[in-house]
């Protein structure tokens, strides 16, 4: 199983970086397993570039309701129909408010978009803190964090091909990241600033002292902000864009 990162950005592009977006590939080249974490503005772009086949995201799992986390999704639907000629269906897993947001977002930017006839089927799922979600052999875990976006922000504990992968998302501390992350073959978690406080953000120093009731074999640092970019702290990864993580 591999991750990529497609996008590691804030929401500002802070070091020319595209939006949040990780696709993951548990299925050797078999259909059915791919599926992306988050899916900002720019993802399709970064899908394009990085040379992901856009048919074969069977799902997309989202954190929160920001733009820059979910933002991408009405184009990723619109190259199902207009380009890439999809014909299975596309699961989008998110919080509660996901099937009201997502049309709004659609119609917003491409009035009519959210009630066309498509050759596919966009199938939402509002998942609840604490409560599994399982589709296409993954299987999805909510934790809540704090975060406001109009809607609950998660964390998401995933689990496929015998792998954990821990995401925070965005949030300020809570203790449901150690829940969220114990043990992890890979966390990837906010790291916005080296030890700043910023109200509804992690930064690192907060997160440094935790990891050892953590736990996680592998910790990918995300979402930073331009003083994280330049002092990236040694022993961890770093995200980048484009980057392959075997798991």
């Amino acid at each position: 199983m591999h991750l990529q990162v497609l996008g590691c950005g804030d929401a500002f592009g802070s070091g020319g970086r595209f939006n949040t977006c990780f696709h993951v590939d548990a299925s050797e080249g078999a259909p059915g397993n791919a599926f992306l974490i988050d899916c900002g503005a720019s993802s399709l772009i970064a899908i394009r570039r990085f040379g992901v086949e856009p048919n074969r995201i069977r799902t997309v799992f989202l954190t929160h309701l920001h733009g820059d986390h979910f933002g991408g999704l009405p184009w990723l639907i619109l190259d199902g129909q207009l380009v890439s000629g999809r014909t299975d269906p596309l699961t989008v897993v998110g919080p509660p408010g996901t099937a009201e947001r997502l049309p709004a977002a659609m119609e917003v930017l491409f009035p009519g978009s959210s009630t066309v006839d498509r050759r596919f089927r966009v199938e939402i799922v509002e998942m609840e803190a604490g409560r599994p979600v399982e589709t296409g052999g993954v299987s999805a875990t909510a934790f809540t964090m704090r975060h406001p976006s109009g809607a609950p922000a998660h964390a998401l504990r995933i689990e496929a091909a015998g792998k954990v992968i821990s995401y925070t998302g965005d949030t300020q501390w809570v203790e449901e990241i150690v829940a969220a992350g114990r043990g992890a073959d890979l966390m990837i978690a906010e790291g916005y600033t080296v030890e700043r406080p910023v109200k509804f953000h992690l930064d690192w120093a907060t997160l440094k002292r935790r990891l050892p009731e953590i736990g996680p074999k592998r910790l990918m640092l995300t979402h930073m902000s331009p003083e994280m970019i330049a002092h990236p702290p040694d022993g961890y990864i770093a995200a980048e864009d484009g980057l392959v993580v075997a798991l």
